[in-house]
């Protein structure tokens, strides 16, 4: 039966059986495509960055043209990465210098600020108690809003009467125009995921799926992109091994524990997890081995144990590590690729993970689409063969992509990725 005679149901439920066929390494109709992207749609739509970062409404209107005309399988929305300016400026928070904010050009995109925001001698307060430290040391180093909460309390020495004693912490006039400043940033935060969220009813209304439903990281990246700086992760591999690792055990718990709270309220069941540091050129394989495979593949099992499928975003090149990532179970996880060795991939994991990428960057931004079209044909011809495998660019759509690449990119998946 062809898609045009489909309700939006039926078209809905056609996509989720696609990409859940292609997960669980069967065969499906065809090789389902993904569309997600940064900044690609809103510039598309002649947005600037800073407006897909503070107009709700036409971010929205950006992706809802975008889904409609490319019709992918399933999508995400670029509201949760993107539509944060308001919210971030309530909150003074300095973790990312944003497109249109304090000098930044309108037409650039957001940059992380790598920092130490946790100190080396800081492990021992991280493991002792992660909340209090999170509350007293590393949010008012994050964001201006909190400053006053290192006056709360340390919370695990109260008790008893106690605990009535320490609400007068609430009414220093600091701690109480915190509370008034993140009710602020929390009801624009919240109008913001109304609008997104509407969104996705409509477009679930005409037939498609979200591609992931919440967000996580590696415990090793999440030491050493937020808490420990790049620098400071590198030295503690050598200076501070046991204590490094035992704070990696201390944030694979706690990780998919938040990931498992926030899908837990969405019809999507697949959840992602973008990976910076365990590949080529930035650890050793025995590095990763030690610091980064093991507290990951926990993430892993427990986000599969609670009946989530996980999408590990490796980001750069890791061929070297793919007999070491095999050690998941089969049909469970989407494996999905940047500059990874995808015919390689294939040969070694097609038995165990769904792969999904990875047309290059490079390609999509200055290539033609005949090149677009025959890298998605030889994709499709290897990766394709027998099921497991899901259409996307390397990291998504690039910022900079050429719309005719774009959609050669999804009408030769459509046209060409037929299984019968």
């Amino acid at each position: 039966m062809s898609a045009e005679n489909n309700s939006p149901a039926a078209l809905y439920a056609e996509r989720e059986a696609r990409v859940r066929d292609a997960i669980e390494l069967r065969e499906p109709d065809r090789v389902p495509i993904f569309l997600y992207s940064t900044f690609w749609q809103a510039l598309d739509a002649g947005m600037t960055c800073e407006q897909a970062m503070y107009d709700y409404d036409r971010l929205g209107e950006a992706a809802r043209r975008s889904v409609l005309e490319l019709e992918p399988d399933a999508y995400v929305l670029p509201h949760f990465m993107l539509a944060l300016g308001p919210t971030m400026e309530i909150m003074d928070y300095r973790q990312l210098q944003w497109p249109g904010h304090n000098g930044v050009d309108p037409n650039v995109s957001f940059q992380y600020l790598d920092k130490e925001y946790m100190k080396a001698d800081e492990y021992d307060d991280y493991l002792l108690d992660p909340t209090g430290f999170y509350l007293k040391k590393y949010l008012p180093r994050v964001a201006g809003v909190y400053e006053a909460f290192r006056k709360l309390p340390d919370f695990p020495g109260l008790f008893y009467t106690r605990v009535v004693h320490s609400t007068a912490a609430y009414d220093d006039p600091d701690v109480r125009q915190a509370f008034e400043t993140l009710a602020r940033a929390g009801a624009e935060m919240r109008t913001m995921l109304g609008k997104a969220m509407a969104l996705a009813k409509e477009l679930a209304e005409s037939g498609f799926p979200l591609a992931i439903s919440a967000s996580g990281g590696a415990p090793f990246d999440l030491l050493a992109d937020y808490l420990r700086g790049s620098k400071g992760a590198m030295l503690d591999m050598f200076r501070n091994k046991d204590k490094l690792l035992a704070a990696m055990d201390k944030a694979a718990q706690f990780i998919p524990r938040a990931m498992i709270d926030s899908a837990s309220r969405s019809p999507c069941k697949t959840v992602f997890i973008p990976l910076h540091w365990g590949l080529d050129g930035f650890m050793s394989p025995e590095q990763f081995e030690t610091f980064f495979w093991p507290s990951l593949r926990k993430v892993v099992m427990t986000l599969i144990e609670a009946g989530l499928t996980p999408c590990l975003l490796w980001e750069g090149d890791c061929t070297s590590r793919l007999e070491v990532i095999r050690d998941v179970p089969p049909g469970k996880c989407i494996y999905f690729f940047e500059r990874t060795d995808m015919f390689k991939a294939k040969e070694v994991l097609g038995d165990v993970v769904c792969l999904r990428g990875n047309v290059p960057a490079s390609m999509m931004t200055t290539g033609t689409p005949d090149e677009v079209r025959d890298y998605c044909k030889k994709l499709i011809d290897v990766c394709g063969d027998g099921g497991g495998f899901i259409m996307d660019c390397g990291i998504g759509i690039p910022d900079e992509s050429k719309r005719e690449n774009v959609l050669a990119m999804f009408e030769t998946t459509r046209e060409y990725g037929v299984y019968r």
